[in-house]
C-alpha cells in the first residue's frame, strides 16, 4: 500500500540534508519492505513530504525513527491514477 508521510519543523532544509535524510531511509528500508519512491520539501514552510510503498503506516514510521527524522503525520494513499 501506498503511504504520504510529512514532517514539520524542517525550515531552510536544503536539498543536500533532503537528500542525505531521505538515504538515511533508503539504507534501512528493507527492514521493514518499505520502499521509499520519493521525497519533497518546502524549505520555506519547513514541510517534507515523503511518498512510499510499505506493508503499514507502522512500518514507514519504524524506518523514519530509525534514520531520526520520524513523520508528524503518516496517510495510506489508496487511490492512485
Amino acid at each position: 500500500m501506498k503511504f504520504m508521510d510529512v514532517h514539520h519543523g524542517m525550515q531552510g532544509i536544503t536539498e543536500d540534508q533532503l537528500r542525505a535524510a531521505h538515504d538515511a531511509d533508503l539504507a534501512i528500508q528493507s527492514q521493514e519492505r518499505v520502499t521509499f519512491e520519493q521525497a519533497w520539501a518546502d524549505p520555506e514552510s519547513g514541510l517534507v513530504y515523503c511518498l512510499s510503498d510499505a506493508p503499514d503506516a507502522g512500518a514507514v514510521q519504524r524506518i523514519h525513527q530509525r534514520a531520526g527524522h520520524p513523520a508528524d503525520e503518516i496517510h495510506p494513499v489508496p487511490l492512485t491514477i
